[in-house]
């Protein structure tokens, strides 16, 4: 019988085969970074929880997803607060509650933010904060 990894182990693998990417990769190229042994089926499921945690994306490429690791720790934390924004029905409430949370500092910049992202963009109509 063949060892048996930890999922945060085979985690860690996965994100470090990612990592070692130049582009966005299958699931079956991540397999083969991991030396093919492991279930097909077991790095879906492995890139699939990464993805939900916000610390992969994927997008369709043809027939398949790809994968990219999200590497801006600041990208990661954004993601998580956008799912536990829409996993409540009451999005008022909760904004409210997290402006209400704020230092002085950092509803300062979050007006500054909310400005700059109103001005339109020299390349093109999507809106990019600055977050310096």
């Amino acid at each position: 019988m063949g060892r048996r990894r930890s999922s945060g182990s085979l985690e860690s693998e996965v994100l470090a085969a990612l990592a070692a990417a130049t582009e966005p990769v299958s699931a079956g190229d991540v397999r083969a970074a991991l030396g093919g042994t492991l279930a097909y089926t077991t790095v879906t499921t492995v890139l699939y929880r990464l993805t939900a945690k916000g610390r992969v994306v994927r997008q369709s490429r043809g027939r398949v997803y790809v994968y990219a690791l999200v590497r801006d720790q600041a990208e990661i934390t954004a993601r998580h607060m956008r799912r536990v924004l829409d996993s409540d029905d009451d999005r008022a409430g909760v904004l409210a509650h997290f402006v209400g949370s704020l230092t002085v500092e950092e509803e300062a910049t979050l007006i500054r933010l909310l400005a700059d992202a109103d001005q339109p963009q020299p390349d093109g109509p999507s809106s990019r904060i600055d977050t310096r």
